[in-house]
């Protein structure tokens, strides 16, 4: 099956899949936020929740703080990626009430 190319600087997956909702194989397109993060959990088929730390600068202090949040992404089966490793995850149209995000790539192994 071909790859398509998606616009983002991310090696696209060796192995094919069969998936309307991948990036690279179906008719997905990504546009917007792209982050890395670490996947947090994976208990629902196909999603992942991915926690993304980042610094918030506080006024009153004149210092940063660490916050963290979490954002549910779809994870398609070329990717498959599992609890602990680090992703790259990009924006794309609404795929149900609480995923707008889609795996990309992984970038680095279990931590």
């Amino acid at each position: 099956m071909a790859v398509k190319n998606i616009g983002i600087d991310v090696k696209p997956p060796r192995a094919g899949c069969n998936d309307p909702l991948c990036p690279f194989h179906g008719h997905i397109s990504v546009r917007g936020r792209v982050f890395e993060g670490v996947v947090a959990s994976s208990r629902t088929p196909k999603t992942v929740s991915v926690r993304r730390a980042y610094l918030h600068f506080h006024r009153k202090y004149g210092r940063y703080e660490r916050r963290t949040s979490k954002v549910l992404a779809h994870n398609p089966p070329c990717i498959l990626a599992s609890v602990g490793e680090t992703v790259t995850v990009a924006e794309c149209r609404p795929l149900s009430k609480e995923v707008s995000f889609v795996v990309v790539e992984k970038t680095g192994a279990s931590a």
